[in-house]
């Protein structure tokens, strides 16, 4: 049997016997929940919702101030070193070289005031971070029939409940139940995506790239996941980030409203190319969206970064 039958025949969930019927159930329910919440989180299978996730970024706020102590207390050691005991005798450099080490640790982290485009601009994304997918809505309900015409132009839309759905990559046959932690911003990012750049998209969607798996990442679940894995990575609802690649977005979203859909682009790019470098199979896709968080992490780190577009995996997404 062919790859692409066997990829067929798992999105629609009609794997024959016990063994691949427990092997699917396991790997979608754990696909369907956020997939960096923890190992706890995953193994209780509870449903988190992207306020459960900001009530623990909100206590790493309190690590801002670790850093303008730590820096208060470095910048204070480094004066006493070189006044009050003099830069040389023993203790003089003994704190000068600690204080100087904790300095540079911290300094490209020390909270700086959010400009106000800066401000508006997270205040917005904010707002649609905190809209849950509600298929009871016609606005969202419209949204999905967008994807699907910008999925499969030729086709005509399904109902809202319908088997047909799996072939873009849902787990079931009813779309809204695949959301929980992603929330409406998940289906923005897809249908931004599909508009943005078509090439890489529809690439993606149809497998198109590499030599790919038997057991294939459901597209659109797995796109909701990228969602999720982003708002973690960007600290988007702590009062000030607390990594570095909080801090390197904020500059990111000075310079253009849509960041936020453009760095999910790139991280999904990114992440179609580390399952295709690992040659990872269904089961895998937890270790290549780590992956991926670290791999973009690092492409945020570089110094010359001022816009998204000037990420390296950029490069890799096709506008046709």
């Amino acid at each position: 049997m062919s790859s692409r039958t066997l990829r067929r025949r798992l999105h629609h969930g009609d794997v024959d016997g016990k063994r691949q019927e427990h092997l699917e159930a396991s790997g979608l329910d754990a696909l369907s929940e956020p997939l960096l919440g923890g190992d706890d989180y995953i193994e209780n299978k509870k449903i988190c919702t992207l306020e459960d996730i900001w009530d623990d970024e909100r206590k790493k706020a309190q690590f801002h101030w670790t850093f303008l102590f730590s820096n208060l207390i470095a910048q204070w050691a480094q004066w006493l070193a070189n006044i009050v005991l003099g830069s040389g005798s023993l203790i003089g450099r003994l704190l000068s070289v600690s204080s100087t080490a904790l300095y540079l640790q911290n300094n490209r982290m020390l909270p700086q005031p959010l400009t106000p485009l800066q401000e508006e601009r997270l205040r917005n994304l904010r707002q649609r971070l905190e809209v849950p997918f509600d298929g009871s809505k016609t606005e969202h309900q419209d949204a999905l029939k967008q994807l699907w015409k910008l999925a499969f132009p030729d086709r005509e839309i399904p109902p809202l409940k319908s088997d047909l759905w799996k072939e873009m990559g849902w787990q079931g046959s009813d779309p809204s139940t695949d959301f929980r932690g992603g929330g409406y911003i998940s289906l923005e990012n897809l249908i931004f995506f599909a508009q943005k750049y078509p090439g890489s998209f529809q690439r993606l969607l149809h497998k198109q790239d590499g030599a790919r798996a038997e057991w294939e990442y459901p597209f659109a679940v797995a796109g909701i996941n990228i969602s999720f894995m982003l708002a973690q990575m960007l600290d988007l609802q702590a009062g000030y980030p607390s990594s570095l690649s909080g801090f390197r977005f904020l500059q990111l979203l000075e310079e253009d409203e849509m960041a936020f859909d453009i760095l999910y682009c790139v991280a999904y790019q990114m992440m179609d190319a580390q399952w295709l470098a690992k040659r990872a199979t269904y089961m895998e896709f937890n270790d290549v969206l780590k992956s991926t968080r670290t791999q973009l992490e690092r492409e945020l780190a570089l110094e010359d970064i001022s816009r998204v577009k000037d990420l390296p995996s950029y490069n890799m997404l096709r506008d046709d």
